[in-house]
């Protein structure tokens, strides 16, 4: 398998450092529009000849078709942020090649109910062209990081061997990350973090089909594994919501994040100050006006997560529960896969949030490689079988959890 990486930011960067461990890939091109990141990854993994470093504008999708090419490469990995999700998709499949992300196209609210009725649905751009992809030969597996990936391959897994009918799927990811140093310093990329949790959730119901609530509604308390405890939860937009029942039977489905009260507040302050929005606005500059985008300006005055690391201490928890009932009786599950920010960066240098999203793209690339995962058209991690993932998964050392409710 020959392997186009397109971001080497701190997701990209981890992915490098997990698979030069892994045989099961010939080249793998870590390419960035800054190339001192590109080379920066490659050149701390030694002397491993697989990996090779480019320049590439993930916006341009003749270039980035034209790379693809080049190197000859089997599939494309999207390490980059939402926005260019489509280019790059449009790129893999100009490019006949295999694509692979872990955030699917963004949604757009419904333009006079926002709180009650989607508009245009994360993914549905990219499902939009799935006959294209089907009928290539092709494959776009989506949503394929740990939330959404891992959580949908949880779901999987609680449909074929754990119940007979299933109630509701409910992601739930919760953490007691501390950051040495910073009062508000998020472990994922800002720019990501403001998309998902300002726009209206999205909730599916059997019968209702999907709609939307407002931010950060239904607040909960669920008690995380491992020594974090309980968090308080909120919905939050999230792409499992649109993919699980797409392939699993369940009544009800829903996404909730523990991000903390004072988290919130930031987030709701940003909305207010409109330093959220990403239209450009126009400052003043040295040089004369200059047209910004105020989430980008936000992104700018953060430290960069994967730079964390060193500062940073506690546990992440990415996690699906499940209720329904088994041979008749009741029965509730959380599946849960936690990684000690300790451990990452002593085993990786990889900060717990970025390796953890960071592992399950190169676990499914395997999969793929070696035909344990195989398809054609757009899919989501649910169109798998669970098993072979979460059995990789734990060879990879990093096991996962089930715990009864």
């Amino acid at each position: 398998m020959r392997v186009l990486l397109v971001g080497a930011g701190g997701v990209g960067t981890a992915i490098t450092r997990i698979a030069a461990r892994r045989a099961f890939f010939e080249t793998m091109v870590v390419a960035d529009y800054d190339p001192a990141r590109a080379e920066a990854a490659v050149a701390a993994l030694g002397d491993d000849g697989r990996f090779a470093a480019e320049r590439v504008d993930a916006g341009d999708e003749a270039a980035v078709a034209g790379l693809l090419a080049r190197h000859r490469c089997d599939v494309l990995l999207n390490a980059t942020d939402p926005r260019f999700v489509m280019p790059l998709f449009r790129a893999a499949r100009a490019a006949g090649a295999g694509y692979l992300d872990m955030a699917m196209s963004l949604s757009r609210p419904h333009p006079e109910r926002p709180y009650e009725e989607c508009g245009v649905r994360l993914g549905d751009e990219q499902f939009a062209a799935a006959a294209d992809w089907e009928k290539a030969g092709a494959l776009a597996l989506v949503g394929m990081g740990v939330e959404p990936g891992l959580s949908d391959v949880f779901a999987r897994y609680a449909a074929d061997e754990l119940f007979d009918e299933i109630e509701e799927i409910g992601v739930r990811d919760g953490a007691n990350l501390t950051v040495d140093g910073y009062d508000f310093a998020p472990s994922f990329s800002i720019w990501t973090t403001i998309e998902e949790c300002l726009n209206p959730p999205v909730v599916y119901e059997a019968g209702r089909g999907w709609f939307t609530t407002e931010p950060f509604s239904e607040p909960e308390v669920f008690d995380f594994p491992e020594g974090i405890g309980e968090v308080e939860c909120v919905n939050v937009e999230h792409e499992e919501v649109l993919l699980v029942p797409r392939w699993v039977d369940a009544r009800r489905v829903t996404f909730k994040y523990g991000l903390g009260r004072d988290f919130v507040d930031t987030l709701k302050t940003l909305h207010r100050l409109g330093l959220d929005r990403t239209e450009p606005v126009t400052v003043p500059g040295p040089g004369g006006p200059v047209a910004v985008s105020p989430r980008d300006v936000v992104a700018a005055c953060l430290p960069d997560p994967a730079t964390l690391g060193d500062r940073m201490h506690g546990k992440t928890c990415a996690g699906t529960w499940v209720r329904g009932t088994r041979d008749g009786a009741p029965r509730e599950v959380y599946l849960y896969h936690v990684v000690d920010n300790q451990w990452s960066m002593t085993e990786y240098g990889c900060q717990a949030v970025v390796w953890q999203t960071a592992v399950n793209p190169v676990v499914a690339l395997e999969l793929l490689a070696g035909g344990a995962w195989s398809g054609t058209g757009v899919l989501g991690p649910e169109a798998f079988p669970a098993l072979p993932f979460l059995n990789l998964l734990t060879e990879y050392g990093s096991p996962w959890g089930l715990r009864e409710q």
